[in-house]
């Protein structure tokens, strides 16, 4: 008797639940039947490349650069909250560098930093053969530029 029971609730269990993917199936996504609509790809002898595509769900996208040391790009896609986001960044030597309106951005340098840096170049060290006044002033460009 108690495995009939246990049985039977075990049944009625699994057709309660139901399946598993019923939230997110693809009649209920419109992005699951998005078609490409426009795509370009070029690669030049010299190594520079862009590529660019859209999609007809208005996801965009495109690159430029040379190699895989230097690129450029934007995309943008509309999110669930219906907010078009667009994200244009820079890869390089200094990493990935994405800017766009809903992207967090870091706190202003305090200025206290900015007096030490122009203390070092005013007087830089003498006995330290791997220093570089030029990465010292690349580095405060681009503390100056957020």
């Amino acid at each position: 008797m108690f495995r009939f029971v246990f049985a039977a609730a075990l049944l009625v269990a699994t057709v309660a639940a139901g399946p598993l993917d019923r939230a997110y199936s693809h009649q209920q996504n419109p992005d699951a039947h998005a078609q490409i609509v426009a795509y370009e790809n070029v690669l030049k002898d010299d190594g520079h490349y862009n590529w660019s595509y859209e999609t007809s769900n208005g996801i965009a996208a495109h690159e430029e650069g040379l190699g895989a040391h230097n690129a450029n790009g934007a995309f943008s896609y509309t999110g669930p909250d219906g907010v078009l986001y667009r994200v244009v960044y820079v890869a390089d030597e200094n990493g990935f560098q994405p800017q766009g309106d809903h992207l967090p951005t870091p706190p202003p340098t305090p200025e206290h930093v900015f007096k030490t840096l122009e203390q070092i170049r005013a007087n830089p060290p003498k006995d330290q053969k791997d220093f570089s006044l030029e990465a010292l002033d690349a580095t405060l460009a681009r503390l100056r530029q957020h």
